[in-house]
């Protein structure tokens, strides 16, 4: 029987910074991907035995996955690409990770939990710095306050840029603008509306709600039934935000969002190495109950493709170890809340109130 990490994606931004990162750590996982010369120029580089094919071919992605056990999905945007690996994955009893981001994604995914579970297979979605720090931030303040009925968010980074990948992904989800949760139910926020001020520990700042992946998985996570995710970004950001509600009709056409992805594909892939090595990540956590109770709890982690990286490998190995629950699952909920305090450079804090 095979006990072997499948990565497909290996050769993006991502995909390429967690498969040097297996190499690195003694793994020797099989890199796969649509692009057979750009792949086999990495399998070289990197000594790993490699696979070409493409999502659009069935018959080629189920022949690929007979000699994995685990696939940990790095190709985006996800709302094209997890369901066609997910299907894959489902048939021969491979279970599946990704590094998404997208509430459609992980709403998709979530709906097919007994499907999952009558196949054996897991569905582990967001591995990454979407959604594994936030995720078990919130989990961790649903065990600070049991009878929580409401989670807030807020997340500032300091330093880097995003890649292609996830500028990508982001332009195929602007048409559906943003998104909150309300009594369970997932709800549509006009982008750019609805802001707070949060403390992420150097005092208030300005931040906007944001349609973070936490919005779906929080509730799976943790059963909270009110939850809002905000990012502090500059008030041009947030103007920017807002003027996209009357662009919706433009960017749900192909060429509009092509033009964008032509734009993002002149930029550098992703942070360098120094930005990297000297960026971070801030995060806040506020639950609240209907009788006045109230908890907050703050992370710093490192930037997030070096905290992605590190999270999306040690999520694969342990499911390679067996950790494994088949059905939809999420990080905090399969790995407890505290998986993400197990990473150099992360620091957990809890206020009193």
């Amino acid at each position: 029987m095979t006990n072997k990490l499948l990565i497909y994606g290996s050769y993006g931004f991502t995909g390429n910074l967690i498969a040097r990162l297996a190499v690195k750590r003694g793994l020797q996982p099989i890199l796969a991907g649509r692009d057979p010369e750009r792949l086999a120029k990495q399998a070289v580089e990197l000594g790993l035995e490699h696979v070409a094919f493409s999502l659009d071919d069935r018959a080629a992605t189920e022949r690929a996955l007979q000699n994995a056990a685990v696939v940990l999905h790095c190709a985006g945007p996800f709302v094209h690409t997890s369901r066609p690996m997910a299907d894959a994955c489902l048939l021969a009893g491979v279970h599946y990770l990704d590094i998404t981001g997208e509430i459609a994604v992980f709403e998709a995914l979530a709906a097919r939990d007994a499907e999952a579970r009558a196949a054996g297979v897991m569905l582990l979605p967001g591995v990454g710095f979407d959604v594994v720090p936030s995720d078990c931030l919130a989990a961790h303040l649903k065990q600070r306050l049991p009878s929580a009925t409401r989670l807030i968010l807020g997340i500032k980074q300091a330093g880097g840029q995003s890649s292609h990948g996830t500028l990508n992904s982001a332009i195929e989800s602007l048409p559906l603008g943003g998104k909150a949760r309300r009594d369970g139910e997932l709800v549509d926020v006009p982008l750019g509306t609805l802001t707070r001020q949060i403390d992420f520990g150097r005092g208030p700042r300005p931040a906007v709600a944001v349609p973070w992946g936490d919005v779906s998985t929080a509730w799976y996570s943790t059963g909270i039934p009110n939850i809002e995710v905000y990012f502090a970004w500059p008030s041009a950001m947030r103007w920017g935000m807002m003027a996209t509600r009357y662009l919706r009709p433009l960017l749900a056409t192909d060429a509009a969002r092509g033009a964008l992805k032509r734009l993002v594909a002149a930029q550098p892939a992703g942070p360098s190495e120094s930005q990297q090595a000297e960026g971070f990540t801030l995060l806040y956590g506020e639950v609240l109950d209907d009788a006045g109770g109230r908890r907050v709890s703050r992370l710093r982690t490192p930037e997030p493709y070096r905290l992605t990286a590190e999270t999306a490998l040690l999520s694969a190995v342990n499911v390679l170890a067996g950790c494994a629950e088949p059905g939809f699952q999420t990080p905090s909920r399969l790995f407890g809340p505290d998986f993400i305090t197990e990473f150099d450079g992360v620091q957990r804090e809890d206020l009193l109130s």
